[in-house]
């Protein structure tokens, strides 16, 4: 909604003052320019990166347009999926864990937390570290170097969608100069025209810079900055799942350990000890509602 709102007021602002000073429109309707430049920018896009990056982009720009961070109902998810899970490796044998990490799709534990389920990549994360506990030789410090390197990895492939629309986007400029050049070339091949005919065509050709920067900075840019923002903030659910298997295996015991993962969620975010206690009373529960 923030961007919907953020598009309105910018092309408001920017063609409302235009107007305010007795421009006419009719000059900005350069469709021809656009499609230099846009065709320019995307096909430079999909020549510097893989078809992977490529859907990946347009999935990111979804999840920018919906704002899909996670929400109350997802860290809670994830803190009661964990919490059974140290429950159980305390009181239950290695073969009754290994049922739910081996299958989580028909794992109880896994199917009252389905924002997690829906995460594959963090659902297998879980089971990978909850696996590794089992078998039991490793230090807790081998398992924090090796979570921060597959975090990492994480967060790295995540980011190159960002990466590649910011690339994109600092080439715009230069791809509206390109477009403009050709306008003017144009122009000049009607240089024994009328004055009003050759002015028609040369500010048709600067509408091309004008369009260059305009979506570099007005519109590919704040783009850019919102995908980050919100891979950033779904990554943060692995660092909850570090920091709680963690402290569990340095010998707390759960509810402690929960604080751990607990305490990583930004405070204006992050859900209450009281929301927490009921989720671990009753997994899955609660007013909130299970996003998808």
């Amino acid at each position: 909604m923030n961007i919907i709102i953020g598009l309105l007021v910018t092309f408001g602002c920017i063609l409302g003052g235009y107007l305010a000073m007795g421009g006419h429109l009719e000059v900005l309707n350069q469709p021809f320019e656009l499609m230099i430049i846009g065709g320019a920018g995307i096909g430079g896009f999909i020549m510097a990166n893989s078809m992977k990056v490529v859907k990946d982009t347009g999935k990111a720009l979804g999840e920018a347009f919906r704002h899909k961070v996670p929400k109350e109902r997802h860290y809670l998810d994830t803190l009661g999926v964990l919490y059974s899970l140290m429950r159980d490796l305390r009181t239950k044998s290695r073969n009754e864990i290994e049922s739910h990490i081996d299958n989580p799709e028909e794992s109880s534990i896994f199917q009252s937390a389905p924002t997690v389920l829906q995460n594959k990549e963090l659902t297998a994360f879980i089971c990978d570290y909850v696996r590794l506990i089992i078998i039991g030789n490793a230090r807790s410090h081998e398992i924090e170097a090796l979570m921060d390197e597959e975090i990492q990895t994480v967060t790295h492939d995540k980011m190159k969608c960002y990466h590649a629309l910011t690339t994109m986007g600092d080439a715009l400029p230069a791809i509206g100069i390109v477009a403009a050049v050709l306008g003017v070339i144009k122009a000049m091949g009607a240089i024994s025209e009328a004055p009003e005919v050759l002015g028609a065509k040369i500010a048709a050709a600067l509408v091309g810079t004008l369009l260059g920067v305009f979506l570099s900075y007005s519109i590919v840019g704040p783009l850019v900055a919102n995908i980050k923002a919100v891979r950033e903030k779904q990554n943060r659910l692995y660092v909850i799942v570090k920091q709680t298997l963690l402290a569990y295996m340095n010998g707390s015991v759960p509810q402690v350990a929960l604080e751990y993962g607990r305490k990583t969620i930004s405070a204006y975010e992050r859900p209450s000890i009281d929301a927490v206690e009921q989720e671990m009373m009753n997994p899955g529960g609660g007013s909130e509602s299970k996003a998808a």
